[in-house]
Order: C-alpha cells, then structure tokens, then sequence
C-alpha cells in the first residue's frame, strides 16, 4: 500500500486555496502507483464516510485540503479547508 506523507506533506507547503493534481502526479509525489480503486469518486471524497479511515483522506485532510477527483477521472482537485472560528 502506498504511503501518503508526501502527498501530506506537499499539500501543506502550499499557500493557494485550490489546486489541482493529475493521476500521474500524485504517483510522482509518492512514489509509487495508485491502486485502480483511485479511479473512483468516492475513494477521494474527505466528506464522504469520515468514519471509514482511509490513508489518501487522512493525508489530505492532515494537510487541511479536501479531495474531489476531477469527473475525467484523470486528476485530483484539493480545496482546503476553511478554518474553524
């Protein structure tokens, strides 16, 4: 199984509030392949079933972003998080 810090980690470097990532990226990013399930919506969705940890979803939501998988299926978009008050 893929490990995500560095997705974790790189999210957090960033100062934009949304950016977006291809596939191919993210597998640069950590260094390996995405198993095929993240193809599918719901395998990046942050909001979708929070109790069921997932290690993509701990990585983004570590980083303050949330993830929606672009409807191509091709890429990631990470919005992050608005801070509570």
């Amino acid at each position: 199984m893929p490990d995500y810090d560095a997705l974790r980690d790189y999210l957090k470097r960033q100062t934009r509030p949304e950016l977006m990532l291809s596939l191919d990226e993210i597998e640069e990013l950590i260094g390996d392949s995405l198993p095929r399930a993240s193809h599918r919506a719901s395998w990046w969705d942050s909001l979708r079933s929070p109790q069921e940890k997932m290690p993509q979803r701990e990585a983004c939501l570590a980083a303050g972003y949330v993830a929606t998988r672009m409807p191509d299926g091709k890429g990631v978009r990470f919005r992050r998080l608005k801070p509570e008050r």
